[in-house]
């Protein structure tokens, strides 16, 4: 095993150490087929019985993670060798399905056929061979690496004595039969959980058998039960993480004061949410003779939540926190999250410090980290600190006249730095956030609009800056972390986007591989165009998706080559990770603590990090908008019947998603109910066009509409369209279009089909996954 690099490594975490994963791939990669187990524990040379069942446990772990494959004959081969790809799962309602590849890239179609034997989140190999006929890979199913879903929420129907479960998760495609002996007393319409005992087949459906009563269907607070156990959300805290949050202290000890500088003099405040209940970052600021120094003081979550224990293990697995309307699950238990790792005002706290120069054009000049004890001096609220900055002399202002200056020189920090962002050409997508309000028996009693002001953007940039940082700084030390990636959108995308701005009288600059800033500038050009909402979504579903990743690849939307998640420990696993690197990395006394390679995570640990934490974000994502969508459901179903205004948020083949003004709900007028016309999907234009009439619907066009059914099983609103009211974003169409349109015929087909968008690199604001309307 001379030849394995990481043997060293493995030698002080294994007393009879084996081959790397990286010894493994490569001698599998170099011979001319799969070994067996017995063939690799002949080229190993391993004697040990020890290192034989070792290898075996190892060989197996590779498997499950997508590394390896294992033939019938029972030997493995690299799945790279053998031209497969390793992923997760996506089903989608209409029965088709795309395959997540876990090392990133484009996401592989999976035809109904190919869905009929699996689940969503199921872990498989599959086998590109071809492409479909939108131009996307199109896989085959090698191999089920593991059956991710377990279990299925829904709600309970018996119909002729046969019982079945209509699952709750419109991802989960196929119902669950429930033999009669397996009921243990649910009642049709109960909203249930279900273990599955018998997977599906090609053509068999899965059986299962009830192991919760969650209760009735419309229950309050039931969308949320239902959601947490369709999504396998951890939400109950082992005994052990239990035991070891009670043995914690319940205030910092004057002993863990030692070796961190003394910031409790320091006026640092938190400002947030009138509604939070943690505060895991401080700011102050601090005008010098040419520039300011910016403090941004994070909870050192890391002096508490130690690798490899219980307290750690279940952040891990919980990888952030999930916040619902009223409801949150926490990554980290209260003690902690609202305790020792929350910045409470006038309470000793330890923290983590980045400590920056800011120049008067914005641009960091110097920064750096170090373990800090402080003080809050104030615990501050948005929309306060909005009035304050506006109104200087007003009544609140007055009432906090001691932090008032220090308000003053942050907001001029801010000037800089977004004065900075603007140069490098960072996008900046406006849109509407709301906020439910409920009534006291937990229903919707309205939505409303939330704003976003001068104090948000303050705190953000700050954050903004921590992070860039900190990426820089872990990158310098050459300590494996994970970087907050966001690629370069696929340039067939870049091509479709270009052919509808040129509809527009509109260009993309930047050729064939355009930056953040050519974006902006086609924004900035149509901020004040009647149809700049039609153009900012498009411009945002060109964009990739955010992920976590420990290859250093930049962020796009943020116009960043730097950028790490460093500020949200308490609620994002990767921000606690990077808090170690950082620790491990620092200085002391102009020496280096430690050498990179003593980390206790290797790149390769960093990869599996990433996949599991960018999973278990899209995870939250899901679960919190599918009960939104729920409640929003739940909320319109007693108007059915009702005429509305609304403008259209969304065009898709199969119809025309619209808002409901003032009331922030959407609803679908399907395309076969519009009447007296054939109407065709213009993607380039983003319309949908009668082949006749030459009537056309569009992104930003004003509809009168009826509220014809309300579906709360699978969340749908469905619209009729009772007049147009007036055209948001004229486009190319009418009869001339539709007569392009019509000599197309036969040469393809719309299935109604389109996939979501991606969410924008704005929610890589600092505070993204954390409290309700604080993304970004």
């Amino acid at each position: 095993m001379s030849k394995d690099a990481e043997f060293a490594q493995e030698q002080t975490r294994y007393a009879d150490p084996i081959p790397s994963r990286n010894l493994i791939l490569d001698t599998l990669a170099d011979h001319e087929g799969p070994l067996t187990l017995d063939e690799l524990i002949g080229a190993f040379g391993l004697g040990k019985l020890s290192q034989q069942e070792a290898l075996s446990k190892r060989l197996v772990a590779m498997v499950r993670d997508g590394q390896l494959m294992q033939n019938r004959r029972g030997a493995y081969g690299p799945v790279t060798e053998m031209n497969l790809i390793a992923g997760s799962v996506q089903a989608h309602r209409d029965g088709f399905g795309f395959l997540i590849p876990d090392a990133g890239g484009k996401d592989v179609f999976l035809s109904p056929r190919q869905m009929r034997s699996l689940m969503n989140g199921d872990r498989v190999l599959v086998r590109v061979v071809g492409t479909d006929y939108k131009g996307r890979p199109e896989g085959v199913v090698a191999e089920v690496i593991e059956r991710v879903s377990r279990s299925v929420v829904g709600r309970l129907h018996t119909e002729r004595g046969v019982s079945y479960v209509i699952p709750d998760n419109p991802r989960v495609q196929q119902d669950l039969l429930i033999p009669a002996d397996d009921l243990a007393g649910a009642r049709h319409g109960q909203m249930v959980v279900a273990e599955i005992v018998q997977p599906p087949g090609h053509r068999t459906l899965p059986v299962g058998r009830i192991t919760e009563i969650l209760g009735e269907h419309l229950a309050p607070g039931m969308e949320i039960e239902a959601s947490i156990r369709a999504h396998s959300l951890p939400n109950e805290w082992p005994d052990a993480v239990v035991r070891e949050a009670a043995q914690i202290p319940d205030t910092v000890l004057p002993e863990q004061y030692a070796g961190r500088e003394d910031l409790r003099k320091l006026p640092l405040v938190t400002i947030d949410g009138a509604d939070a209940r943690d505060f895991d970052d401080a700011v102050h600021a601090k005008r010098e003779r040419k520039g300011w120094t910016l403090w941004v003081a994070i909870a050192d979550v890391s002096a508490y939540v130690k690798p490899e224990a219980p307290l750690d293990k279940e952040a891990f697995r919980r990888g952030n926190s999930v916040y619902f309307p009223q409801r949150v699950i926490p990554m980290l238990p209260e003690k902690l999250s609202n305790g020792l790792c929350s910045l409470n005002p006038d309470v000793e706290r330890l923290c983590m410090v980045c400590e920056m120069r800011v120049m008067p054009d914005g641009e960091v000049a110097k920064s750096r980290f170090y373990e800090a004890v402080m003080r809050s001096h104030a615990r501050l609220i948005y929309e306060d600190v909005a009035e304050m900055l506006e109104q200087p002399d007003g009544e609140k202002a007055q009432a906090r006249a001691a932090v008032l200056p220090h308000l003053k020189t942050l907001s001029d920090v801010f000037d800089a730095l977004f004065a900075a962002r603007g140069r490098r050409g960072a996008i900046d997508f406006e849109s509407t956030e709301t906020k439910i309000v409920f009534s006291d028996e937990r229903k919707i009693d309205r939505i409303v609009p939330v704003k976003r002001n001068r104090a948000h953007r303050m705190i953000e940039e700050c954050m903004v800056a921590a992070n860039v940082e900190a990426a820089k700084f872990v990158e310098k030390a050459k300590v494996p972390t994970l970087y907050r990636v966001h690629e370069n959108p696929d340039a067939m995308k870049v091509a479709s986007l270009r052919e509808f701005l040129a509809l527009k009288g509109l260009s993309l600059g930047g050729g064939d591989k355009p930056q953040a800033g050519d974006f902006a500038l086609v924004l900035e050009q149509a901020r004040t165009r009647p149809d700049i909402t039609l153009i900012q979504t498009v411009l945002l579903r060109t964009l990739m998706q955010a992920r976590y990743s420990p290859v250093n690849v930049g962020h796009f939307g943020l116009a960043l080559t730097h950028y790490a998640h460093f500020t949200s420990p308490i609620r994002r696993y990767p921000d606690l990770l990077l808090h170690r690197a950082i620790k491990h990395a620092s200085t002391k006394r102009g020496l280096l603590r430690r050498r990179p390679k003593d980390f206790l995570y290797t790149q390769e640990q960093m990869e599996g990090f990433g996949t599991h934490c960018s999973m278990t974000e899209r995870r939250a994502d899901e679960a919190t908008r599918e009960v939104t969508t729920w409640l929003k459901c739940e909320y319109i179903s007693h108007r059915v019947g009702e005429e509305f205004d609304g403008v259209v948020a969304s065009v898709a083949p199969f119809g025309l998603f619209v808002e409901l003004s003032g009331l922030y709900v959407d609803g679908l007028v399907h395309v076969s109910t519009l009447k007296n016309d054939y109407y065709e999907f213009d993607d380039r234009s983003h319309r949908l066009n009668g082949s006749r009439s030459g009537m056309s619907y569009g992104l930003g066009d004003r509809l009168r509409v009826k509220l014809v059914r309300v579906n709360l099983d699978e969340r749908k609103i469905d619209l009729e369209l009772l007049q147009q009211l007036s055209r948001g974003a004229q486009a190319r169409g009418g009869a001339d279009g539709a007569a392009k349109k019509r000599t197309a015929r036969g040469k393809g087909r719309s299935d109604g089909i389109q996939r979501a968008p991606r969410q924008s690199a704005e929610k890589d604001a600092p505070r993204s996954a954390r409290k309700p309307r604080k993304r970004k």
